[in-house]
């Protein structure tokens, strides 16, 4: 009997630590399964460690390009190539403009030329102008007009500073001829208040009227100030009318008097009209028969066309 129990409280105690030791074991499974210990860390270094290398890969980009990057060294502006120019970062008109310029034989001759001619931006002009290389004679003469400037401002009145840039500006331009059907766009930049665009557009309107004829058909010229054109009377003449090519306004076809400067599309259109109506003009003076046609015109217009 005595031996019966005590194997009965033996195969209970087993029990029991079988079954202790099961649940220390689910015990210790559940928290290895669901508790991670070491996840954030490994985490937080990885991301540390994937940061540092991006920043040194990104660096290392960086020096490769700079090293790719075309190095720039002093030049003379007035003769930069295409190739040159799109280095630099200029547009294709801006070169253009540039080489335009220089096809007229001129030259820039300072940095703030330079950007009147091309029209490149404040931007791109502050990145490439330090380069610029100048001839030394050009570099000497800026800095002498500078100090005139200079002088200018601190020794002499607002009226005596007029008189003496008009003085410079007499030294430093001179024209070539005085005739206003002879006169080179240079020329007309001489005169105050006319740049490039302004004598382009002297000159164009006068190709179109085969010349000058008149002083007055200044005046015709687009967007040209009248007080600019008093200054350009000042110093260009027309010393004699040029020779115009005129044409038959009885055996012209429309598109040829339509040519005509002065004449539009419903003034041509009347003039053919009384042109078939008369069968021929005997003088070109008919033409003031035509209603509704600009008398104040009539001299201008007749300068291109005869009844003969």
């Amino acid at each position: 009997m005595k031996i019966f129990k005590s194997h009965f409280w033996y195969n209970k105690r087993q029990r029991n630590g079988i079954f202790f030791l099961l649940l220390l074991i689910v015990i210790l499974q559940a928290i290895y399964v669901y508790v991670d210990f070491f996840s954030k860390n490994q985490i937080a270094i990885e991301g540390e460690e994937l940061l540092a290398f991006t920043e040194e890969l990104d660096s290392l980009k960086r020096i490769e390009l700079e090293k790719r990057k075309p190095k720039i060294y002093p030049f003379n502006p007035n003769f930069i190539t295409d190739f040159k120019g799109y280095q630099l970062g200029m547009s294709i008109e801006e070169i253009d403009r540039l080489h335009s310029f220089r096809k007229k034989n001129r030259y820039v001759n300072s940095i703030k030329e330079f950007q009147e001619v091309t029209k490149v931006s404040d931007t791109l002009l502050n990145k490439i102008s330090p380069y610029f290389k100048f001839p030394d004679w050009v570099v000497k003469r800026n800095q002498q007009n500078q100090k005139k400037k200079q002088s200018l401002k601190s020794n002499i009145s607002i009226e005596s500073k007029k008189d003496f840039l008009k003085e410079i500006s007499k030294e430093s331009r001179t024209i070539s001829t005085s005739d206003i059907n002879k006169a080179t766009q240079q020329d007309f930049e001489t005169v105050n208040g006319v740049g490039e665009v302004i004598s382009e557009r002297i000159i164009k309107y006068r190709n179109k009227l085969q010349g000058y004829s008149y002083s007055s058909q200044l005046y015709e010229v687009s967007r040209l100030e009248k007080s600019t054109i008093k200054e350009i009377l000042k110093v260009f003449k027309i010393y004699q009318k040029p020779t115009i090519q005129k044409i038959n306004v009885n055996t012209a076809t429309f598109k040829q008097v339509l040519k005509n400067p002065y004449i539009d599309y419903e003034l041509c259109k009347k003039i053919f009209e009384y042109r078939d109506e008369v069968a021929e003009l005997q003088q070109i003076s008919e033409l003031r028969n035509i209603k509704d046609f600009p008398l104040d015109k009539y001299e201008r217009i007749v300068l291109y066309l005869d009844a003969k």
